[in-house]
């Protein structure tokens, strides 16, 4: 099953003729911002760096043993929205694939004939309440990634309005307001939120991109937030190396669209780009990623720019430049789009094996007829 962003009717308008410029193609991408390049070096391998950051992620381990252990015994409570819930999440700091894979979960969710909505904290908003995310939302009162699944759904199969995403910093405040503007809906998707321990789950599905669990070491000598393996329902893994863990473990494949949007929500066919100077831009957890999918396509990047996860573009300066066409991620575009409506996204799209989707069902159909019997109203007075 694949899921990408918005698939509006497709165009096949080219642009003019490439401007002469040095010609690019297969220009080593430019490296990630260099404090982020190096933390990724350090957490791929038990070299000095890490060993020497070890005790600090003895303290840091100490510190989630013990919250997780506050929760076990009810010291911290953990509440339940009244219907089942998923979350899909990473023990792994930085980019791991889980807004393509919620996207994913919750179309095919949509496909078995269910209602589901969709919960986040909303990560880098300016705001600190409790909203619906709209296709027309700001990224910056909402989030980036809140906004880019609720512009999918509505462009996406099912129609506007089919799947709500709401935000909030307790992710069962957003569950409750969610399910108080929408009734009907019967599962409820937390995008991000394995640690977030005060929100009560039916299912936990874990997302590791290529690099598996790095050094296995914890933060900040290594990539993980809490220790590997733990317990949790399904694994969906980039690569082809099994982080290990007791839970089935599935295989997916990440790849970038055939086309890119534009911000009127049409389509060009990358191959029309071949041959065009390209200013490729990505504030993601792994710019490099992106950039290097871009050469693969066979595309001219004139210069790249990585940029730190999340990164809000308003103090960002275009390069003058005009004859670079500006390319970037579909997560960068909700933002860029307002200053910049002649940037170019690419959507990210996603293969998972189909076994999952059918453990999935497996699974969903327990807890979807278990929560049915545990709303249903009592009877007033015995049947006849």
């Amino acid at each position: 099953m694949a899921a990408s962003g918005p698939q509006p009717p497709s165009s096949t308008s080219s642009l003019p003729a490439p401007p002469s410029v040095p010609p690019t193609v297969g220009h080593s991408p430019a490296p990630a911002p260099s404090n982020q390049r190096g933390l990724q070096r350090i957490w791929q391998k038990r070299g000095i760096a890490a060993w020497v950051l070890w005790p600090v992620s003895l303290i840091y381990g100490a510190l989630v043993h013990i919250r997780r252990s506050l929760y076990r015994a009810g010291w911290l409570k953990a509440q339940h929205p009244g219907r089942p819930v998923v979350v899909v999440g990473n023990v792994i700091a930085g980019g791991a694939g889980k807004t393509p894979a919620v996207i994913a979960i919750v179309r095919h969710l949509q496909a078995r004939g269910l209602r589901p909505g969709v919960i986040s904290r909303g990560y880098g908003r300016s705001t600190t309440d409790c909203r619906a995310v709209a296709p027309d939302s700001l990224a910056s009162e909402v989030g980036d990634e809140p906004l880019l699944m609720a512009r999918s759904f509505a462009n996406g199969p099912g129609g506007a309005g089919q799947v709500p995403v709401f935000v909030a910093r307790r992710r069962i405040t957003a569950a409750r307001a969610l399910l108080a503007a929408h009734p009907d809906t019967d599962v409820i998707v937390c995008d991000d939120g394995l640690q977030h321990l005060a929100l009560q789950r039916d299912l936990e599905i874990c997302i590791f991109n290529d690099q598996g669990v790095g050094n296995g070491f914890l933060l900040p000598a290594g990539p993980l937030r809490e220790p590997w393996p733990r317990a949790v329902d399904f694994v969906l893994h980039a690569g082809h190396a099994v982080p290990g863990g007791a839970a089935p473990a599935f295989a997916m494949q990440r790849a970038l669209a055939p086309f890119a949007l534009r911000s009127d929500g049409t389509q060009m066919p990358l191959a029309n780009l071949q041959g065009h100077p390209l200013h490729a831009v990505a504030a993601v957890a792994r710019p490099h990623d992106f950039f290097s999918m871009l050469l693969a396509q066979g595309l001219t990047l004139a210069h790249t720019e990585p940029l730190p996860d999340h990164y809000d573009f308003n103090s960002w300066n275009r390069l003058l430049d005009r004859r670079y066409t500006l390319i970037c991620t579909e997560k960068d575009a909700v933002k860029l789009w307002g200053q910049h409506p002649d940037a170019l996204a690419v959507p990210l799209q996603l293969q998972v094996n189909p076994a999952f989707f059918e453990a999935l069902d497996a699974r969903m159909g327990i807890h979807i007829a278990a929560t049915q019997v545990a709303v249903l109203p009592p009877l007033s007075s015995p049947p006849v």
